[in-house]
């Protein structure tokens, strides 16, 4: 069992752990790099890499989003963002980008989204993913998804994902017809991902709406106020491999459907991503990492999708630095730091080979050491 600490008379907290308390122990076998194979598949759609990318303005716009699934990935167009508020909003970031982290950066950020959004303009940004000829994914929150999941679903999307700080199955309201997941899932004839989730319970039933993918982590980084907002953090190791076990058991109930699991959260370099799917994830979900990318939309900037709330932000912004290299470098290498912020996958690569594994699948059955130094 894991360890219960009692924190006051009658309360108890479980123990949880972060990725960088974790590391990985090679086995007995090694393996040479060029034998090992990071492809992923979700439903009927092969990736190169398990990489999907976080739905931010700053990262994804559709070319940014036709460029990473060029190169393997799964990029991700947010259909509450800028680029279905505004015809081209080009300006905007390049505004946004320019802005001192110490100004009132969120403010304006909460201006420049309460333009309204246009469902004549997810049907163009589809248009064009789809034109680039890569997997198409739009990401909607659960609070809009009866309003705008006709208009992307009419656009032709090949993956919708169901994305919000935290989604569960069974949300409850007095005021509003709430989404309810398993039959809004069961009428539709493409994949779904939803998320995000940090526990067991709701990993589980998330599993049992009928969902391809589920979204594990709140997408927490430094710039990320969840915690200081509401008080929520799940270190994302734990939330993992509770999602990952909810899973086995979600196998074993329905007989072998397999629920794919995406990292969200903490996820900054090669070795956290190789962490993560130690723990138990198929794909990671990568925010800040994709901003430091040559001719990433807002040039270096980054802010999470929930920095722009008109009520309550939950992220910060910041400049994340200057650019480190392209995409692909990114992605692929080489790097030129030792740092681990470049060749993300190649350094996946490199970890499952050091460690005799083949693929991402059997990577998840590594050995893990808690580190307590």
């Amino acid at each position: 069992m894991r360890d219960v600490v009692e924190i006051g008379l009658g309360k108890t907290a479980q123990r949880g752990y972060h990725l960088d308390d974790i590391a990985i122990v090679p086995s007995r076998r090694t393996r040479d790099v060029d034998d090992v194979s990071t492809e992923w598949k979700l439903d009927a759609y092969p990736f190169k890499i398990p990489c999907v990318a976080h739905p931010s303005d700053a990262t994804m716009s559709p070319d940014s989003a036709i460029a990473l699934g060029r190169l393997g990935g799964l990029g991700v167009l947010n259909a509450e963002g800028l680029w279905t508020r505004y015809e081209d909003p080009s300006k905007i970031l390049e505004e946004l980008a320019s802005l001192d982290e110490e100004a009132d950066a969120t403010k304006r950020l909460q201006e420049v989204y309460s333009e309204p959004i246009k469902p004549e303009l997810i049907a163009e940004r589809v248009r064009q993913i789809r034109e680039g000829g890569v997997t198409v994914a739009v990401r909607v929150s659960p609070q809009h998804t009866l309003a705008l999941a006709p208009v992307i679903l009419d656009a032709g999307v090949d993956l919708l994902v169901i994305q919000g700080t935290l989604v569960s199955a069974e949300h409850v309201s007095t005021t509003d017809e709430p989404l309810n997941l398993k039959e809004f899932i069961a009428d539709l004839d493409l994949p779904v991902i939803v998320g995000g989730c940090t526990d067991y319970k709701t990993a589980l039933h998330l599993m049992r709406t009928g969902a391809a993918g589920v979204i594990v982590g709140v997408g927490a980084d430094e710039w990320a106020t969840t915690d200081t907002v509401l008080g929520i953090r799940v270190p994302m190791a734990t939330a993992i491999a509770d999602a990952a076990a909810a899973r086995r058991d979600y196998l074993d109930e329905t007989g072998g459907r397999y629920v794919h699991l995406i990292a969200d959260g903490g996820i900054a370099t090669s070795g956290d991503i190789a962490k993560a799917i130690g723990c138990g994830a198929d794909a990671v979900m990568l925010g800040e990492p994709l901003s430091l990318a040559e001719g990433a939309p807002a040039g270096g900037a980054w802010w999470h999708s929930a920095a722009s709330h008109p009520a309550l932000p939950r992220g910060g912004f910041c400049i994340a630095g200057e650019p480190d290299g392209s995409l692909e470098q990114l992605l692929y290498g080489p790097a030129n730091s030792p740092n681990g912020q470049l060749n993300l996958f190649g350094g996946l690569r490199r970890a499952m080979a050091k460690c005799g594994y083949r693929d991402v699948k059997e990577f998840q059955k590594v050995a893990l050491v808690l580190d307590q130094s």
